[in-house]
């Protein structure tokens, strides 16, 4: 078939291109200038029509005339009415399709998640134009599974706002107090069931009953500042901070070459107080380790005295020990025998090819419950996600972990 002079397609409106995403709306907008021009179309005329424009593109004029009188047009007759819309939609600066693409045009806007983000919202700002596509980028995201050893001093402080977000929850433990029961309970409430029978003539018809209650498991930290840890020590000590200050019944120490208690410190309300106090506090930062003294001192004048019996106690440090190995090992068992659970929080852990092998860490393993990693928000995260959940011996299962590195 063939057309006159004045059927002929001419240029197309722009540079002759139309985006491919766009395509299908094009083509409804095309079929429906069509209909209003009085041309019927078929069902699923412009599917046929959408899937025809993706096959011959948009660069042909030529081609996108006939892909849309191949579809389109039924009738002879409407081949004139097909060539009017036609320029009216394609052809020229003032074709219809340009102001169609001019209205769902979308600019990008690339956007930094941030905590001031609400107070900047309340402040008016000029509205863009159109649809807005914002591509949010977050930077906590990237800071969580950062390690600590490779951030600079504003992330560290970034880092322990979004440590001071953890909720902490906390295993429980039973305790001998018991309380009335809602319902049928374990043990019988005899004064509440006289009580209830003085009002039916001594006849105990309502019984009573107790159950037990049950409080915040104790947590006990015992942090390793020595010179080995220096690049966690500070992190994990805000770590400590949040969690003195945000549930109860949270001892912390340090160990290095001695045994410091910083709860007392640490229990103040500003982070960098609570810092200053604690490193005023401790005198062996950053120098050696002797971490079978320092528990040895942990367990005569506080653990077995009570602080560790029926605790969680979670010790953070890369294992590295300058004192004898056998020592350290007799007081984890020491330690094992009256904790509920022993959590080991090595920064060291999630370095690829990592292996236990220092004598510290391996004479302590067969004593481990959990072994973990510690060098970024993201784990410590898990670390209070495991504080919350239900405890249990695992110690034969760390031993099978390190069967092959204790005796390295």
């Amino acid at each position: 078939m063939s057309t006159s002079s004045s059927q002929r397609p001419g240029r197309m409106s722009g540079d002759g291109t139309v985006p491919e995403d766009q395509a299908a709306r094009v083509a409804v907008a095309f079929v429906r200038a069509l209909r209003s021009a009085g041309i019927p179309e078929g069902g699923g005329a412009a599917v046929d029509y959408a899937r025809a424009l993706d096959a011959v593109g948009f660069h042909d004029a030529c081609a996108v005339y006939w892909a849309g009188r191949a579809t389109l047009v039924r009738r002879p007759e409407d081949v004139a009415a097909y060539d009017a819309v036609y320029r009216a939609f394609w052809q020229g600066d003032e074709g219809m399709v340009g102001d169609l693409l001019a209205v769902y045009e979308e600019p990008v806007t690339l956007a930094l998640d941030r905590e001031d983000e609400e107070e900047e919202e309340s402040q008016p700002t000029e509205a863009p134009t159109g649809n807005v596509i914002e591509l949010r980028y977050s930077a906590t995201e990237v800071l969580r599974d950062k390690d600590f050893a490779e951030c600079t001093p504003a992330e560290l402080e970034e880092a322990q706002r979004l440590m001071a977000a953890v909720r902490w929850g906390g295993n429980r433990r039973r305790t001998r107090r018991r309380r009335p029961a809602g319902r049928r309970g374990d043990w019988p409430d005899v004064r509440r069931t006289v009580q209830r029978a003085l009002r039916t003539g001594g006849e105990p018809l309502e019984r009573r009953w107790l159950e037990p209650t049950d409080r915040p498991r104790r947590v006990v930290f015992l942090c390793d500042v020595s010179g080995s840890m220096a690049p966690y020590a500070r992190a994990l000590l805000r770590f400590l901070h949040v969690a003195v200050a945000g549930r109860p019944r949270v001892e912390a120490f340090t160990i290095g070459t001695r045994l410091t208690r910083v709860t007392r410190a640490l229990a103040a309300r500003d982070p960098d107080a609570a810092l200053a106090d604690a490193g005023r506090a401790v005198r062996d930062w950053s120098g050696g380790t002797r971490l079978g003294e320092a528990i040895r001192q942990f367990n005569d004048r506080w653990g077995t005295r009570g602080m560790a019996r029926g605790a969680v106690v979670v010790i953070l440090s890369d294992g590295w020990d300058r004192g004898d190995p056998a020592a350290l090992a007799a007081e984890m068992a020491r330690l094992s025998r009256v904790a509920y659970e022993i959590i080991w929080v090595n920064p060291l852990k999630a370095t690829p090819g990592y292996a236990p092998l220092v004598r510290g860490m391996a004479a302590a393993l067969p004593y481990v419950d959990q072994f973990v990693e510690g060098h970024s928000v993201a784990s410590l995260d898990a670390l209070v996600q495991l504080l919350g959940a239900p405890g249990r011996r695992r110690r034969g299962d760390a031993v099978a972990a390190g069967k092959g590195w204790a005796s390295t």
